[in-house]
């Protein structure tokens, strides 16, 4: 028994001291789940260049880890080593991809530390630039009288604008489905869209504001509740809420992650460098100008953003389930 004691005090011990020199001299990797130079990666860098900052002498990386609608690389996080250095940043994917997939490798609300929240990211809808609709009311009209004739693209099952062309096409209640053609990413969605191969998208605005302000795509409403009347490019376009879609109000939050069993010391070092990453001027421009949001409420904490995402998950579920398509 003194032996058992002796021992767990050791382990103990040796966790603690571990914890205070966390990181060390050891890389810690952020997993994105999804393609380098989409909207996630680009949020997860700029989050690993302000997080650096915050722990003297850490090195934070980014690893893209792509497949499955983001379900590789987070099962990837759920079964590495709980120490700390392999983290999750995932958006909206963590509460869709239980209702998307019916058959999941991991559990989002029982495998991982939930570290905290990181930006609220509107989507647009955006369309081809040879379309003849210049307004959200033309461009609806225009769907309807081409009913079945037309396609949306998105960025692979389970993407987020896999999620909101789902939730946006049940809402608007076309004679005949429009046909949805999967990418293997943002990027060759996005370059099929502004080439002409696709005729709409709905994505965020981390990958769309750029192309709505180069002309590339023409952009015809955001997914918030309000429009952004504080943002340069897109105040500019209605919200659909405000378009008549009652109650529709969808961002693409991300949050970040760690493995389940990460010793409690380590998550709140990481979540300590989270809070003041978000306060980082620099980190806050990057995400207002990409027309991101920034986290300053309490779902910074771990408690507060595990409870938001379990809240997300029923109601994603349950319009998963009216639309009766799934990813699997």
């Amino acid at each position: 028994m003194k032996q058992w004691i002796a021992l767990a005090t050791l382990a103990a011990v040796s966790v603690g001291a571990y914890a205070q020199t966390f990181p060390g001299n050891k890389p810690v990797a952020i997993v994105v789940p999804f393609s380098a130079g989409g909207p996630t990666d680009r949020v997860a860098r700029d989050l690993a260049e302000a997080m650096r900052k915050q722990i003297p002498g850490s090195n934070f990386v980014v690893e893209n880890t792509v497949g499955a609608g983001g379900t590789i690389g987070a099962n990837r996080v759920a079964k590495a080593a709980p120490n700390g250095h392999t983290l999750l940043l995932f958006h909206i994917g963590m509460a869709s991809t239980p209702a998307l997939y019916r058959k999941l490798a991991y559990k989002p609300m029982e495998d991982f530390e939930y570290l905290g929240m990181v930006n609220d990211v509107p989507m647009t809808l955006i369309g081809k630039p040879q379309l003849p609709a210049n307004t959200y009311r033309d461009f609806e009209n225009y769907i309807r009288a081409n009913a079945g004739k037309l396609n949306i693209a998105h960025a692979g099952l389970g993407s987020a604008s896999h999620l909101c062309g789902l939730l946006w096409q049940t809402n608007v209640q076309t004679k005949e489905a429009m046909t949805t053609i999967p990418f293997g990413g943002t990027g060759p969605a996005m370059t099929a869209l502004i080439g002409g191969q696709v005729d709409m998208m709905c994505d965020q605005t981390t990958n769309t504001v750029g192309q709505i302000e180069g002309g590339r795509v023409k952009a015809f409403a955001v997914t918030t509740a309000k429009p952004l009347s504080n943002h340069p490019v897109l105040k500019h376009y209605p919200s659909l809420q405000e378009m008549g879609m009652k109650n529709f109000n969808l961002t693409i939050w991300h949050g970040l992650y760690a493995p389940k069993g990460t010793p409690a010391a380590i998550t709140k070092t990481l979540n300590d460098a989270l809070k003041k990453a978000l306060k980082d001027p620099e980190f806050i421009k990057k995400n207002e100008g990409l027309g991101a949001l920034v986290v300053t409420d309490n779902r910074t904490d771990p408690a507060e953003h595990k409870k938001f995402v379990a809240a997300e998950m029923v109601k994603i579920k349950a319009a998963v389930d009216a639309a009766g398509k799934y990813a699997d």
